[in-house]
């Protein structure tokens, strides 16, 4: 019989990030499809009673909270700390939890703490011979190897788009505090501010409906024999900001600024897809000028509907790895979109 714990932390508004929802869905499934576990709730943060009232009708047989001040932030110290005591109070075997950004840096260091066992990037949860396999991705997403673990605690760090968000009616929720010491020296680490880009700049937005992927034909001659890398960046961003679409990149466009060629003033490496094990799970893919590599495919591996835009009928996008092919300029569609999503 599992003691599973589903532990996630709230933002800075005290509320539950989408790949929260996501996992808890997984931790329901898990319990549902194991006959006598038991399911409890732990939330981390400065304020985590709406967090709580929203996954009151979730079944949770209780709810453990670590909440105040000194866990508002995401600081390595304190999150640690609390998951460790959440853990120990809920005696759990099976913690799930989602792959957030403070999950990712502090989950390993209680795993530590727990002597528990820890696998991240979960992409599945099945159960197979009454035993809790996972599946887990390799090689930068070319390979899917399913595991189970006998070792227990084992902690689970579920990657988003696994699951769909568990959405369920608001109540009240009864929290069972949990105190948790913090020193001085553990507060070493403060936030001071936040720099963001405005909401024009930013270009990688995980929760957008589309995913804009630019390939290296953006800035090679076009027809009449001349590059027009500005006029790229223009229709590339009018997209971005009228479909407040998401934006990536192939790997030879990124790789073109240290090769000495023009490349988009906006782009950078953190805009990869593909060969850096990026797999953006938006519904909606649109790929424009690239030529449907194998690495750049893998990177679209869990998009649910992928449309591209190529001059070239028998460029690698018309084998099968896209849903639709446009045989067309991309500079000519793409201002064709942004005219009509101007218009609403």
């Amino acid at each position: 019989m599992e003691k599973i714990l589903y532990l996630a932390h709230v933002d800075q508004n005290g509320h539950l990030p989408k790949i929260a929802l996501e996992t808890l869905s997984g931790a329901l499934q898990a319990a549902k499809d194991m006959p006598g576990s038991t399911l409890t709730v732990g939330l981390i943060g400065e304020d985590i009673q709406a967090a709580a009232d929203t996954l009151a009708g979730c079944g949770a047989s209780k709810i453990f909270g670590v909440s105040g001040k000194d866990f508002g932030m995401s600081r390595y110290a304190t999150d640690v700390k609390a998951a460790e005591a959440i853990a120990n109070v809920a005696a759990a075997t099976l913690i799930i939890a989602p792959a957030t950004s403070r999950f990712a840096r502090a989950l390993s260091g209680a795993a530590f703490r727990l002597k528990a066992a820890i696998d991240t990037h979960v992409s599945g949860l099945t159960l197979a011979g009454g035993a809790l396999q996972i599946q887990r991705w390799y090689y930068r997403q070319r390979m899917v190897a399913t595991l189970s673990r006998i070792a227990r605690p084992w902690i689970l760090v579920v990657d988003g788009g696994v699951f769909p968000a568990w959405q369920g009616a608001k109540t009240s929720a009864k929290i069972e505090a949990i105190s948790v010491i913090v020193t001085d020296k553990e507060k070493r680490t403060q936030v001071t501010g936040v720099q963001a880009p405005s909401a024009d700049a930013q270009t990688i937005r995980p929760e957008a409906d589309v995913l804009f992927v630019a390939g290296a034909g953006w800035t090679k001659k076009q027809a009449d024999g001349q590059i027009h890398a500005k006029e790229a960046e223009q229709l590339i961003l009018g997209f971005l900001k009228n479909a407040k679409a998401s934006l990536g990149s192939s790997k030879s466009l990124v790789d073109q600024g240290s090769e000495g060629e023009q490349v988009l003033s906006f782009m950078s490496h953190l805009n990869q897809v593909g060969q850096t094990g990026s797999t953006p799970r938006h519904p909606k893919g649109f790929s424009t000028c690239c030529h449907g590599e194998e690495p750049h495919v893998v990177g679209w591996r869990f998009i649910n509907e992928r449309r591209a835009v190529n001059m070239d009928a028998n460029c690698g996008w018309a084998q099968g790895k896209a849903d639709v092919l446009y045989v067309a300029d991309a500079f000519a569609v793409v201002a064709k979109v942004n005219e009509l999503l101007a218009k609403g």
